[in-house]
């Protein structure tokens, strides 16, 4: 990216502008476990963890805070590039201070025309959120998929559609996933914390997905143990368009480019009406997780599975406001 000048001054009405479309970043179990801090000598904005937002049963080494939090930082880059400046990132910019996670500083102005692929996201930030539904539209064309991993590795990382055997073999490692979690007390009880129908963060009923009557797609259960209703099951796709996303390294920094590939995909997805959920159950499993790298290494290091295709639009999940994750800079 380009180092230009920064901007002097950045007005409260366009940082709230910012921040609100950072925090419509997916983030696991709807946690939302970042805040946001500007540096008024730099005009930067920061982007910190959030530790009590943290899964630490199921989250235990923070990569999953560390991609959510990368998602964000992709929406706000495209937010900056929007208003018209180029967004200068830096990962991870105090080793001394690890809940600082990164930094994006609006430079430029960009020259008058100049187009930014990361601005022309902006408008799809706004409706991107997960569909757990079944997909019952036509598969996503090959070009469009071509596109979505193109997002990814503009980022750095790598999204890979597998054949319909490797298809399988992820699903199966998801559902193993999804049994295992289901059987872990301390896993469960974290899960089961994060359900809510009030409040502006979490999983409310209104968003879990209904069941596969045929075992194919093995979507989280939210509902266990909570003597919720699950939804009527209903018939998914025959032939789910999975996707893999992974990095070469497996460190913090990776797992913050992974979150930023991974918002891209799912951005240039909206843009073209594909719907999309995230399976991120086999991940959590160190042994799972290992065992989901492709035999024929397209992947190394898996960080996320995904689904598209074309159907309903899923229910949205609720997001804190401004101000209760922008922090005041003189504090």
């Amino acid at each position: 990216m380009t180092t230009g000048t920064a901007v002097r001054e950045l007005d409260g009405a366009t940082l709230e502008k910012l921040v609100s479309a950072a925090v419509t970043a997916p983030s696991i179990h709807n946690t939302q476990p970042w805040r946001f801090r500007l540096d008024p000598g730099t005009t930067t904005v920061e982007v910190h963890a959030a530790p009590d937002r943290a899964l630490n049963s199921i989250d235990a080494d923070g990569r999953s805070l560390h991609i959510s939090a990368g998602a964000a930082v992709f929406n706000l880059r495209a937010a900056v590039a929007h208003f018209g400046w180029e967004p200068v990132v830096r990962l991870l910019p105090r080793p001394a201070d690890p809940g600082l996670l990164a930094a994006v500083r609006p430079a430029g102005p960009r020259g008058l025309g100049e187009r930014h692929p990361e601005a022309e996201l902006y408008g799809a930030l706004w409706h991107r959120h997960s569909s757990r539904v079944p997909f019952t539209g036509p598969p996503v064309p090959s070009e469009i998929r071509a596109e979505i991993a193109a997002a990814a590795a503009a980022e750095d990382t790598r999204l890979v559609f597998p054949g319909e055997r490797e298809t399988a073999r992820v699903l199966h490692l998801t559902a193993e996933a999804e049994w295992r979690d289901l059987a872990d007390p301390a896993r469960a009880a974290e899960s089961r914390e994060w359900v809510r129908d009030s409040g502006p963060s979490g999983v409310p009923t209104a968003a879990f997905p209904s069941r596969d009557t045929t075992g194919r797609m093995p979507v989280r259960d939210f509902a266990a143990g909570l003597g919720v209703t699950p939804r009527l099951p209903e018939v998914y796709e025959q032939r789910p368009a999975v996707a893999v996303l992974g990095t070469v390294g497996d460190e913090p920094a990776d797992w913050l480019r992974a979150g930023q590939g991974m918002e891209r995909a799912l951005l240039v997805a909206t843009a073209h009406g594909v719907r999309a959920s995230l399976f991120s159950q086999a991940v959590e499993w160190p042994d799972l997780r290992w065992a989901l790298r492709d035999p024929r290494g397209s992947y190394v290091h898996v960080q996320m599975v995904m689904r598209f295709g074309y159907g309903p639009e899923g229910a949205a999940t609720p997001r804190r406001p401004v101000g209760d994750v922008l922090d005041d800079p003189g504090v």
